[in-house]
């Protein structure tokens, strides 16, 4: 095997020290980055990256290898925090941890490593890269832990990333990454998994942007018109939400116990002109299920589209794929037919397209039909 010069994004999570550990194993020469990616309100118990920083720089002390402070916040800000409030503001639900991988783990990250005489970056990702001998085409694959699997995150990655990019853990269940780390005494072995956006991180979402969207309240409608509440602006709310509508208590007048107007609501459209939010009673309305989508913004890992034709797909993180047919596609932009309709598809999140365990990459959903008519 050859050995490189490799960067390691150490997070000062479990994932990417054990990432670290294996490549040394392997012979390779290690070199180890913290990225700081967030500066506002960083002392806040929400998003301390110091904190990170001191089990980061425990891991390398561990492992003897040298560890390097880099600061991408104004990078951040500026490709993807920007992009997230644009997204937002006009009424769709982004997923910066799509953008973050594409603008600066494996751009502003990936270019700082080269700059430093880095053959190959790794990270603590769940997926793998393997290149294929027939075409020579780098291919991203599933992690093996089905639970842990990250492609998804990552589907924007190119030919020249994936070319440069390992992922030590990809092969790997996460009990036997904890188990390694256990067993060659890494001080962070059974830290908890970071969860939720990294700038944001456990806070309530909905307090966190109130601070940077504008707040144009209005009424909540349901399917039929009838007015329930009052919202405190668009941007806030998201397709398939049911918590925080403040219209818990509400149903029909007269209504028996246990009856579907005891159902619960969901958030089911955003009529930005009207400023209306809309709900529906029932987590299998019609309003929430969708046979079709239209993606926009594509990117694809070949370089070039997939051939039409039955694929799988997910629409959010944390989701089974869903048998599709890729009906066509036109520059930037492609339409999904699914076997069976969808729940709460959502403008502004992900489409990633697979063939078995293949992501073949995918784009930004711009709009949804309906399975049924209204």
């Amino acid at each position: 095997m050859h050995k490189y010069r490799v960067v390691v994004g150490l997070s000062g999570g479990v994932d990417s020290a054990v990432s670290a550990y294996l490549l040394q194993q392997q012979g390779h020469e290690v070199v180890g980055i913290f990225m700081k990616n967030w500066e506002d309100d960083d002392d806040s118990e929400y998003c301390a990256s110091n904190v990170d920083f001191v089990d980061a720089a425990a891991v390398a002390d561990v492992l003897g290898i040298e560890i390097e402070h880099v600061n991408f916040a104004a990078e951040y800000k500026d490709r993807v925090f920007a992009e997230f409030l644009r997204e937002y503001e006009a009424g769709r639900t982004p997923n910066p941890d799509v953008l973050c991988n594409a603008e600066i783990k494996f751009k502003a990250f990936l270019d700082h490593a080269m700059r430093l005489g880095a053959e190959k970056i790794a990270t603590g990702h769940y997926a793998r890269v393997r290149q294929n001998p027939a075409s020579g085409r780098f291919e991203l694959l599933k992690g093996l832990d089905a639970g842990k699997d990250q492609s998804y995150f990552l589907h924007r990655l190119n030919q020249a990333q994936l070319a440069k990019t390992l992922f030590p853990v990809g092969e790997l269940q996460k009990a036997e990454v904890r188990r390694i780390a256990a067993e060659i005494g890494l001080p962070n072995a059974q830290k908890k998994d970071s969860t939720g956006i990294c700038f944001i991180g456990e806070r309530p979402f909905r307090e966190f942007l109130q601070r940077y969207l504008r707040h144009t309240p209005g009424p909540i409608l349901d399917d039929k018109g009838r007015k329930l509440g009052e919202h405190v602006g668009l941007s806030f709310y998201t397709l398939g939400q049911r918590q925080g509508l403040g219209i818990g208590g509400v149903k029909e007048r007269g209504a028996q116990r246990g009856g579907g107007a005891h159902a619960p609501w969901f958030v089911a459209r955003k009529e930005l002109a009207s400023n209306v939010l809309r709900v529906v009673q029932g987590h299998d309305h019609p309003w929430l299920l969708s046979q079709r989508l239209d993606a926009q913004d594509a990117s694809w890992v070949a370089g070039q589209p997939p051939a039409p034709g039955a694929y799988a797909a997910k629409t959010r993180y944390r989701q089974q794929d869903a048998a599709c047919t890729l009906v066509h596609t036109q520059g930037d932009q492609f339409c999904l037919e699914f076997a069976t309709p969808q729940w709460a598809v959502t403008p502004g999140q992900s489409a990633v397209l697979y063939a078995g365990e293949v992501c073949l990459g995918g784009g930004v959903i711009a709009a949804a039909e309906p399975a049924a008519a209204d």
